[in-house]
């Protein structure tokens, strides 16, 4: 992590704890938004006015937070206003690197090794866990926002007319209801599983897991009654949220991070859900299994021998 912008080489995924061992999430660092017409968003200065080609965005396949940002740029068809880069899917000391793996770039941008060296280039003081994904501005050479929540909503509001109309993952009429789904969704599933994988005491670990399959089950009899999406028939954020959880689950969670009550595969509502949405236009070109299992099985302290397994099969896959 840094400290003070130097990079200290004892990195470790757990960020903090709380008093029961649990796993605590760093605070995101710069919260700016880009708008149609650079005025300041709900957070941040303003400044950042949406402009095709200005904004940059940095991603990890293997990381979920970054993937919701991935697929706002596809559904929203923002690919060629909004150029990127991918990191390597393996975790290194010094957090994430730039490079020739498959899949992966180099940066173009801005000529870094390590992700790091973006965030000390924002603010050559900074403090905290260099996180994907992080939203650049070229023409200011700085971070925008390297917060995922808020760079989803900008790809579907702050570009504008840039960006295609006929997709809205905020309406107006759904809000309320997308954000009861998100406050419900994102403490027990989406960070759940992280709360279960890196928990440091069995009362913490016992805590999360009950919590993600306590929300499993409620979101199998959710679906049961064959609506495509979690609000119906229209496509929103919530979705997108649950889906970056739902599509590393048997990969990644049920066996690395002991999250192994069940399978996806035995929730057969949610995981006929996970299909649909994999099948909506370009989602799928921005899930890649092969970076999934190998940066999660990367990380030493809860894989010290790095082997990565073959399974599971995933029928989707």
């Amino acid at each position: 992590m840094l400290v003070d912008g130097k990079w200290i080489t004892d990195w470790h995924p757990v960020q903090a704890k709380d008093e029961k061992g649990g796993f605590v999430r760093q605070t995101s660092s710069f919260r700016n938004w880009v708008t149609p017409d650079g005025r300041p968003g709900p957070t941040g200065e303003g400044g950042f006015k949406a402009e095709a080609g200005r904004y940059h965005l940095y991603v990890a396949l293997i990381c979920p937070w970054a993937s919701r940002t991935l697929i706002g740029r596809k559904l929203k068809r923002l690919e060629r206003v909004i150029s990127l880069s991918v990191v390597e899917p393996e975790l290194t000391e010094q957090g994430w690197r730039f490079g020739d793996s498959p899949g992966a770039d180099r940066d173009a941008v801005n000529g870094a090794t390590y992700l790091h060296e973006l965030y000390t280039r924002a603010d050559p003081h900074i403090s905290g866990r260099a996180t994907v994904p992080v939203l650049w501005d070229k023409q200011r050479g700085t971070i925008v926002n390297n917060e995922s929540a808020d760079i989803l909503r900008m790809m579907n509001s702050g570009f504008g007319d840039l960006a295609d109309p006929a997709v809205d993952l905020y309406p107006e009429d759904l809000r309320e209801q997308i954000e009861a789904l998100n406050a419900k969704i994102y403490p027990r599933f989406n960070n759940g599983v992280y709360r279960a994988g890196f928990a440091t005491t069995q009362v913490a670990y016992d805590e999360a897991v009950v919590g993600v399959f306590e929300v499993l089950d409620e979101l199998e009899r959710r679906l049961a009654d064959s609506r495509a999406f979690l609000l119906g028939e229209r496509v929103t954020e919530a979705d997108v949220r649950l889906f970056v959880t739902l599509v590393r689950f048997d990969a990644a969670y049920h066996g690395l991070f002991k999250c192994n009550l069940r399978r996806l595969a035995d929730y057969p509502a949610v995981s006929r859900y996970m299909e649909r949405f994999l099948a909506l236009p370009g989602v799928r070109e921005t899930v890649s299994i092969d970076h999934i299992k190998r940066g999660y099985y990367s990380i030493r302290a809860l894989n010290p021998t790095g082997i990565v397994p073959r399974g599971p099969e995933l029928p989707w896959a």
